[in-house]
């Protein structure tokens, strides 16, 4: 058996906790403009490292359901498709 490599655990990792997120986001639990909590708060939230969930919420990003905004925070997209 094939041993999974680091970077393939990391990658399914963040997906999994981008797809938390964006369950939250749908579900209503973060509202438009609402501020997501810090990087510190949501890796120990889902126990994973901080580089996860910045990986997960650059994810989100692209996606358009998030926005970042540099020494403010992550807060979630007004407008969302």
């Amino acid at each position: 058996a094939r041993s999974v490599s680091s970077s393939q655990k990391l990658s399914r990792l963040y997906q999994a906790v981008a797809e938390r997120l964006a369950k939250s986001i749908a579900a209503g639990d973060f509202k438009p403009g609402d501020r997501l909590p810090a990087e510190r708060d949501l890796a120990e939230q889902f126990d994973v490292s901080r580089t996860t969930v910045r990986e997960a919420i650059i994810a989100l990003e692209i996606q358009g359901m998030v926005e970042v905004r540099i020494g403010s925070g992550v807060y979630v997209s007004e407008a969302r498709a």
